[in-house]
C-alpha cells in the first residue's frame, strides 16, 4: 500500500515561501513580535535610531593609532593612506555618538527599572552594530531588557550580542519592522545617520505631522550640528514646504543628560496610551 506524503498546508515549506503566502508571512511578523512583547509584559519602548558604521571610541582610537604607527614605518606615505589616516580621524571623532548612545540609553534603563514591571520603558534599536549596537549595550550595563529589531540584508547585518536573548527579532519586511519601532514607541532618540536614519525620521515625522500617530511621541535629534549642517530646517519653513509649527515635532540635544533629562519630563508630563 502506498504510504500517505501529502503535507498539510501550514507544514509546506514550498507554499509558505512562495508569492501565493506573502500575506501569511507579513501577518507572521504582526502577530509573533506580538506574543513575545506580550510575554515578556512590554508594552512601552524608547527607541534609539543612527548609523550602524559607527565605531566605539575604543575601536576608533585602536584602528587610528595602527594606521600612524604604520605611518612612521614608511616615511613616504601614498594619498591613498593619507585618506585613511584621515577616514580615521573622523572615526574617532564620530565615535563620541557610540560613547553617548550607550550612557543616555544606561540612564533610561536605571530609571525605567525602577518602576513596576509592565510600566517601564524598554529601549529599542534597529539591531545590528555602531550606534545600535550602542542603545543595547548601555540597557545591558544597566541590568535591563533591550529590543533588537534586526532586518535581513544582502550584506548580512548581524544582531549585536546585548540584545536581550527572548527580544531579537529578524524581520524581512521593512515596513513591518518599522511597525513595531513605531507602535509601542513612548519616544524616540536619533542619533546621526545615513540614508537608513533618514528614512527612519522622515516617516515618523510625516506620521506625526499628519496625525496618523496620535500619542505624544518626543523626538530628540541628538548631535544638533550634525543635522543642521545636514537638514536645513529653516530652508523648509521659508520655502513653505513645512510650517514653523512643525519645528516643534522635535528637539536637538547634544549631551546624554540632556537627551534624558528632556525625555523623562515628557514621558512623566503625558499619559500613556
Amino acid at each position: 500500500m502506498k504510504k500517505n506524503t501529502t503535507v498539510k498546508a501550514y507544514h509546506n515549506s514550498d507554499f509558505l515561501n512562495s508569492p501565493q503566502a506573502r500575506t501569511l508571512r507579513i501577518l507572521s511578523e504582526f502577530l509573533e513580535p506580538m506574543t513575545r512583547f506580550r510575554n515578556e509584559s512590554i508594552r512601552d519602548t524608547i527607541v534609539v535610531f543612527g548609523s550602524a558604521r559607527v565605531q566605539s571610541a575604543q575601536e576608533a582610537k585602536k584602528n587610528h593609532k595602527a594606521l600612524l604607527i604604520s605611518a612612521k614605518k614608511n616615511k613616504r606615505l601614498t594619498a591613498s593612506f593619507k585618506r585613511k589616516i584621515e577616514a580615521a580621524e573622523i572615526d574617532v571623532s564620530m565615535s563620541k555618538y557610540y560613547e553617548d548612545a550607550t550612557t543616555l540609553t544606561k540612564m533610561i534603563t536605571a530609571w525605567s527599572l525602577k518602576m513596576a514591571e509592565g510600566q517601564r520603558y524598554v529601549v529599542c534599536s534597529g539591531g545590528g552594530p555602531g550606534i545600535m549596537e550602542a542603545a543595547n549595550k548601555g540597557a545591558a550595563m544597566a541590568g535591563g531588557k533591550s529590543i533588537g529589531l534586526n532586518i535581513s540584508l544582502p550584506f548580512e547585518q548581524q544582531c549585536n550580542r546585548f540584545v536581550s536573548e527572548n527580544l531579537a527579532f529578524e524581520f524581512h519586511y521593512f515596513f513591518m519592522r518599522k511597525f513595531w519601532f513605531v507602535y509601542l514607541a513612548k519616544g524616540l532618540v536619533m542619533f546621526p545617520g545615513g540614508f537608513g536614519t533618514l528614512d527612519e525620521l522622515m516617516e515618523v515625522l510625516t506620521l506625526i505631522q499628519t496625525k496618523k500617530v496620535k500619542k505624544k511621541l518626543p523626538i530628540v535629534l541628538y548631535g544638533s550640528c550634525y543635522w543642521k549642517e545636514l537638514l536645513n530646517f529653516d530652508l523648509l519653513v521659508k520655502n513653505h514646504m513645512i510650517t514653523k509649527k512643525d519645528l516643534s515635532l522635535f528637539r536637538f540635544a547634544d549631551s546624554p543628560d540632556e537627551a534624558f533629562q528632556y525625555l523623562k519630563k515628557q514621558l512623566v508630563t503625558h499619559e500613556r496610551r
